[in-house]
């Protein structure tokens, strides 16, 4: 059986992982901001479609924006935590990339501005998921 020894540098992929966590609130934050601003009470995700005013838009693009930060987190925290095992340096670089540009595209999504401005997370996404990839079949192949 192997033992698994863990790299001190792995510090910085569990400041990477915890930096999703202060985002999420960011996001939290944001959205009940939006949903103050439109009126829309709780528990309604939404605006409903009959509103076509700006504050009920803006809303319903910061809640899909926090959606699909919820969305994609758990791929990208599980990969980059798995991924640091063996590459913690470049992993959390990707981790702190990632958790960047997702706040770049939030801040783009939630107002309806337009959210492409921080799309680059599914390219650090991709790396921490292919390194997440490539230690377990170097693991597997005693690479």
């Amino acid at each position: 059986m192997a033992t698994l020894t863990i790299d001190p540098n792995y510090g910085y992929v569990l400041l990477a992982a915890a930096s999703t966590f202060l985002l999420n609130s960011v996001h939290a934050a944001n959205t009940g901001k939006y949903r103050k601003a439109a009126k829309v009470d709780y528990p309604s995700a939404y605006a409903p479609d009959s509103r076509t005013d700006t504050a009920a838009h803006q809303f319903n693009c910061a809640q899909r924006a926090h959606g699909n930060f919820i969305e994609n987190q758990p791929t990208a925290l599980g990969s980059l935590l798995l991924a640091g095992i063996r590459f913690p340096v470049t992993s959390a670089l990707l981790g702190i990339a990632w958790t960047i540009s997702r706040y770049v595209y939030s801040q783009g999504g939630a107002g309806g501005k337009g959210r492409y401005k921080g799309i680059s997370f599914f390219l650090f996404q991709a790396g921490l998921t292919g390194l997440a990839i490539y230690n377990g079949v170097a693991m597997v192949m005693q690479w």
